[in-house]
Order: structure tokens, then C-alpha cells, then sequence
């Protein structure tokens, strides 16, 4: 199959839901409920520093590559099914993603819990949007 035709096939709405569930996902993730101070710590960020950043700008460019993202996943995952889609996008956010971003952190000497607190968003992230990118075909 060529790109265009896989293009083509593609459910585009999936691949939308997918990219918005990365902001429901971390809204979550990032939260004072779950890992907002681990967060905040492992990158050694102070409440001043989180002050008044042009959250539109940060928002509306995180929807813009989270969709590549849930694009390039789609065409990785092509006909599966949930389970499949699951398995990959866990298998893309462990395996891909958070092992990547722990090679950086080494050379960074970022702290484990960076890596843990990142990664296991990206983790879950790209497991919910495999799940719903391999559902919705």
C-alpha cells in the first residue's frame, strides 16, 4: 500500500479523538491529584517560573503535534483492531518514546523521576490513542 492510499483510508475523526485524548490524559497526568509537583520538581520548576505563560500558544502547538503524533500511529497501526492498537501504541510510548526520552536524561542527568513521570505519560498516552486508533477503523 503507497501513502496516499493509506491517507485515504485513514478515519480521520479517530485520529482526531486520539490527539485530544493526549490533553484529557495529561490534564489528568499533570495535575496537583496525580504528578504536578513531581513534575515540577524533577524539572526544578517553581510556582513563579509556571506563572503567566502564553498558554494559547502552548496548547494550540501541543494539539497541532499530538495529532502527528496520532497520525503517525494510525498509519503505523493501519488495520488493527483495539487490542492490537492498544498493544502498539504501548509498545511505541515504552519501547520508543520513554526509553528515548531516558537515553536523553541520562546525558542530561535528569533525575529517574523525570523519566518516570514523562514517560509513563507518554506511555499511557500512546497506549489510549492506539486503543482508540485501532477501535475506530
Amino acid at each position: 500500500m503507497d501513502i496516499s492510499t493509506a491517507l485515504q483510508d485513514l478515519n480521520w475523526l479517530a485520529v482526531l479523538a486520539a490527539a485530544f485524548s493526549t490533553f484529557l490524559i495529561g490534564g489528568l497526568w499533570y495535575s496537583p491529584l496525580l504528578f504536578a509537583k513531581a513534575w515540577m520538581r524533577a524539572n526544578k520548576f517553581t510556582e513563579q517560573e509556571m506563572g503567566n505563560p502564553n498558554m494559547a500558544f502552548i496548547f494550540g502547538l501541543a494539539f497541532v503535534l499530538s495529532f502527528f503524533m496520532a497520525l503517525n500511529l494510525a498509519l503505523f497501526i493501519g488495520a488493527g483492531d483495539t487490542a492490537f492498537g492498544a498493544t502498539a501504541g504501548f509498545m511505541a510510548g515504552l519501547g520508543w518514546v520513554a526509553l528515548a526520552m531516558g537515553v536523553i536524561s541520562l546525558f542530561e542527568r535528569r533525575p529517574l523521576s523525570y523519566v518516570l513521570t514523562n514517560g509513563g505519560y507518554m506511555t499511557v498516552a500512546f497506549t489510549v490513542m492506539g486503543a482508540i486508533l485501532g477501535g475506530w477503523n
